[in-house]
């Protein structure tokens, strides 16, 4: 339910009800929808098993492994979000010559997507963030290690320039390319100029926004807004302040700053501001991959002619959706339907 303090609550709950039916429309679209993902792929690993005893060898416990569970992260969690919501996904991005990597690349083929942009870097690994929980015998499981495998060098220039080379090649046969950038090293430069040459691209990056010079839209939330302007965001004068900022200094055609509980705000070269309210502030239980999902929606969304405020609503409900699910988790367009139309009913 959008909340009522919502300043122009009033009159979105009317555009919205006005728009149910093209944003119904839109959804159904998802399907025909070609993207491309450049991305830096993580593997996220989650390991659980039940505390026996404490060890002889130094004060830790032993634990017994019950199970195993692989999703993506990072980047990949992109990819995943945009292939569950339909859309025809390709990927572009480097794993390791692991198996970690090889668990990657399966998961991405079950889901249907097409995996021929993934190349093999043999000098770094597959990153991977891997979570050890436990928990003693009638009692909650908590997470007691977390183990991340990552390179901080860069891939070798060869490696670089065959990625570069394969997205020059895709970028004008799709219909947007989002580059989900984590700062591992897959978006160098090269790749970065080749992402650019499609018709439209959609960046997620958590620093450096200016290196995607002219990019369609760029979607950092209220901390990574705040990194890049260099000054605290407090109020509508300070937002309004940053979002003409990063449009200037990155001279795209629109910016979202996502704000959580606040909310998201639109800001595009033409001088129109949307704000844009949460859908959903009580049943928050995990905003862990939220962004990567607001981006496959609204990305979708354009790609299937949606103007951009159409496109901001459905990242915004996706969003609503997954942070009620602990970890990266994923939505579908039954989920997202059945969600608008609840949130119609209620306003």
């Amino acid at each position: 339910m959008i909340d009522a303090n919502f300043p122009q609550a009033q009159r979105f709950h009317d555009r919205l009800r006005e728009a149910e039916p093209q944003l119904l429309q839109r959804l159904d679209q998802f399907r025909n929808a070609q993207i491309l993902v450049v991305g830096d792929l993580t593997l996220d690993e989650f390991i659980t098993g039940e505390v026996e005893r404490i060890s002889r060898e130094a004060p830790v416990p032993i634990i017994r492994h019950e199970s195993t569970r692989r999703v993506p992260g990072g980047g990949a969690n992109a990819v995943y979000n945009l292939a569950k919501l339909g859309g025809q996904i390709s990927v572009a991005g480097l794993v390791g010559n692991d198996e970690q990597g090889q668990a990657l690349i399966q998961i991405f083929q079950e889901a249907g997507i097409d995996t021929t942009g993934i190349f093999i870097d043999r000098d770094r690994p597959t990153v991977t963030k891997t979570r050890i929980s436990a928990h003693a015998r009638q009692s909650v499981t908590q997470q007691v290690l977390r183990l991340d495998r990552k390179s901080d060098a860069l891939p070798q220039p060869a490696l670089q320039q065959h990625l570069a080379d394969y997205i020059a090649q895709q970028a004008s046969t799709v219909a947007a390319v989002v580059c989900s950038d984590y700062g591992d090293g897959v978006l160098t430069p090269k790749v970065i100029q080749s992402a650019l040459n499609g018709d439209r691209t959609i960046v997620d990056t958590q620093s450096q926004l200016g290196r995607y010079q002219r990019a369609t839209l760029f979607t950092p939330n209220l901390p990574e807004a705040e990194l890049e302007v260099g000054y605290a965001i407090e109020g509508d004068r300070s937002l309004k302040q940053a979002g003409s900022d990063l449009l200037e200094r990155t001279q795209a055609q629109a910016i979202l700053i996502t704000r959580g509980g606040d909310g998201m705000t639109l800001f595009e070269r033409s001088g129109t501001i949307e704000q844009i309210p949460a859908f959903n502030r009580t049943d928050v239980f995990d905003v862990t991959g939220a962004g990567d999902t607001v981006v496959a929606a609204l990305t979708l969304a354009l790609a299937s002619g949606a103007s951009l405020w159409e496109a901001v609503v459905l990242g915004n409900l996706a969003a609503s959706l997954v942070v009620r699910q602990f970890g990266t988790a994923t939505t579908t367009i039954e989920e997202m339907k059945e969600a608008l139309t609840q949130l119609i009913a209620n306003c």
